[in-house]
């Protein structure tokens, strides 16, 4: 493979644009750039959630696959193609998997729970929530861009967020924390 890069900088987004892989140049404030940066925020997150555990750990190279998918999706974004798709309906299938299996060994879920129990499991936590915030951008911008997005990165991410909680769970009960339930205040009565 050769070298994708020769240099780091290109000063061509000083002016407050960003080229896409095709060519096209848009305001850094585009919901399409908005999209491909939450993706990346959330593929950083997975990347320092997974540092956080052994090689050899259960999650490991699942959270590794994961990102990929993630560099994948923003392929998806950057290349701007809608006949370019990368993300699958199988890739969505193997989460759903992985997430039943891991749900399997929980205990039932009656209360709300906040993000905590371990250091993991709140970067879990972390990376949920931000996951979230990456399938509203690409909801928002399949409203607003008028083009046709891969409407499976949406469905991936919705199902991403779902695993990322169950993993949050799974790492607060292996790392000797727990799950931090929800207290809520009593409403005041007049």
């Amino acid at each position: 493979m050769s070298d994708r890069l020769d240099r780091i900088y290109t000063r061509s987004g000083d002016k407050g644009t960003t080229g896409l892989a095709n060519g096209k140049r848009l305001p850094k404030s585009h919901p399409r750039i908005e999209a491909l940066g939450d993706v990346d925020e959330l593929n950083s997150l997975i990347g320092l959630l997974n540092a956080e555990l052994k090689p050899q750990h259960r999650l490991h190279a699942s959270l590794q696959q994961i990102q990929n998918d993630l560099f994948d999706l923003g392929g998806e974004l950057a290349i701007a193609d809608p006949d370019y798709t990368v993300i699958r309906l199988e890739r969505i299938q193997e989460l759903e998997l992985f997430l039943d299996q891991l749900n399997e060994a929980l205990p039932p879920l009656r209360e709300f729970i906040l993000p905590g129990g371990s250091h993991a499991a709140a970067s879990a936590h972390f990376a949920r929530s931000v996951c979230r915030r990456a399938e509203r951008r690409l909801v928002e911008l399949a409203a607003t861009d008028g083009e046709i997005l891969n409407p499976l990165g949406a469905a991936y991410l919705n199902r991403l967020s779902d695993l990322l909680f169950v993993v949050a769970r799974t790492l607060a009960r292996e790392q000797g924390g727990q799950e931090i339930f929800w207290k809520p205040t009593q409403p005041i009565s007049e």
